[in-house]
């Protein structure tokens, strides 16, 4: 029965000799639903209009940029090679820690330049942010990559899964973890806790640091079922850089509180 399995085209249509990606499709849609979820809270929150839509103008090809520059650097044996391969994002090859790390600092320089805490900006970001994640994560479900170890197609109806999932995790004739999924799942429980935190009214800043700890947990997690984690050595940077955000973000909620940094709270509406 193996052999009949065929996978789910990655090429969403064509239009002449251009090819759309499913993969591009689905992280298009996340990074939407994303971005009109900030806005709409960002109007609740009092922040100037289209401050979020001014700033994903920077913020999200810059975000696709660092998080291919990421990969292609930790891949670089690969691409040194293949130079040609560098801007085929659609075939898969962006890491989120490189998203990160250009979507925050582009959101420093943004919010210092329009007078608006940086603080405000990233608590508001911070729920529609892992829901991108949670969709995009789609992408590499349609690519068959980001995938863990070999496992057995009863041990994927073990889990209840839809006969489409267990389908696509059938790669070269070996079944395997659909750690995409569980990274999805992770990250939609996270969007739900955040929401439900904003009520709590938190330290300003203290909505986003609840989003890395909880992002980074379980990322360290599913990194450990992966098999095409980027490594420094004998380190998986993923779980390594998740342990660092882990002590990071709770270093700085301990050390503003103990010395009462702000004062300042989620629902408050001055910028």
């Amino acid at each position: 029965m193996n052999e009949t399995i065929k996978p789910l085209n990655p090429i969403a249509f064509s239009l002449g000799p251009i090819e759309v990606h499913w993969y591009g499709i689905i992280i298009g849609s996340g990074l939407a639903l994303a971005l009109y979820l900030a806005i709409r809270e960002a109007n609740r929150r009092g922040l100037p209009k289209d401050t979020f839509a001014d700033l994903m103008l920077w913020a999200i090809p810059i975000a696709i940029i660092s998080a291919r520059i990421y990969y292609v650097i930790f891949e670089w044996d690969y691409y040194s090679a293949h130079p040609a391969d560098i801007p085929k994002i659609w075939n898969g090859g962006i890491a989120i820690h490189g998203a990160l790390i250009g979507s925050v600092i582009t959101t420093l320089v943004f919010a210092r330049k329009r007078g608006i805490s940086f603080w405000k900006i990233v608590d508001i970001a911070a729920p529609s942010l892992i829901l991108g994640q949670a969709i995009g994560r789609w992408g590499n479900f349609m690519n068959q990559e980001a995938h863990g170890g070999e496992v057995t197609r009863s041990f994927l109806e073990s889990l209840h899964l839809p006969e489409f999932i267990i389908n696509q995790m059938y790669i070269h004739g070996t079944y395997y973890h659909p750690t995409f999924l569980y990274e999805s799942v992770w990250d939609f429980a996270g969007f739900l806790l955040l929401i439900f935190l904003r009520r709590a009214n938190f330290r300003r800043g203290e909505l986003f640091l609840s989003y890395v700890i909880w992002y980074s947990i379980g990322r360290f997690f599913v990194e450990g079922l992966r098999t095409d984690s980027l490594m420094l050595g004998s380190l998986r940077m993923a779980q390594t850089i998740s342990i660092a955000l882990i002590v990071a973000a709770l270093a700085i909620i301990i050390y503003r509180r103990t010395k009462h940094h702000t004062e300042a709270r989620y629902l408050d509406q001055t910028n």
